[in-house]
């Protein structure tokens, strides 16, 4: 099982989410940066977050890709999965649009990995719930990820050529 991830998200949209995700510490990611720190990496241009991704992403045994709403159109989202697949690291897709960010869960969002040319199979999974009115159940999403996230781990797809 991968231990060690690199997540991949939209920062602005997602960060909320993406700290429920590394609550349940059934892996070990990247460090997230607060928002003053990415602005400081930010500020300094391309090549500094193409060089902090680079080394983030270096020692990690995969790349997991957590799906909201917007990520598929976030050129570092893009951008991670390029590197991921280049570096044949196993890539994987988990959809986070169902648990609560500030009290509210979110619309599904686009596959990203269809917006990256050359790369297919990669697999996604979906711990959403509905309860029985036909909404989102975010704690129910949150315990199915919560029991699921490890193996999913080891379940990404990996370039073979």
């Amino acid at each position: 099982m991968a231990r060690t991830v690199f997540y991949s998200f939209h920062y602005e949209r997602d960060v909320h989410r993406v700290q429920l995700v590394r609550n349940v510490n059934a892996l070990e990611g990247q460090p997230l940066l607060n928002s003053q720190h990415w602005e400081e990496v930010r500020r300094q241009g391309q090549k500094s977050i193409e060089s902090w991704i680079d080394k983030e992403m270096a020692y990690k045994r995969a790349v997991i890709v957590l799906i909201g709403s917007q990520t598929a159109t976030r050129d570092w989202v893009l951008y991670e999965i390029e590197r991921a697949w280049a570096l044949k690291k196993p890539l994987l897709g988990v959809r986070i649009h169902g648990l609560s960010s500030m009290g509210a869960v979110d619309a599904p969002g686009a596959n990203p990995f269809q917006a990256v040319s050359g790369i297919s199979g990669v697999p996604i999974f979906d711990p959403t719930e509905t309860g029985w009115n036909g909404r989102i159940d975010s704690k129910a999403t949150f315990n199915k990820m919560s029991r699921n996230l490890e193996s999913w781990s080891s379940q990404g797809k990996v370039r073979l050529w």
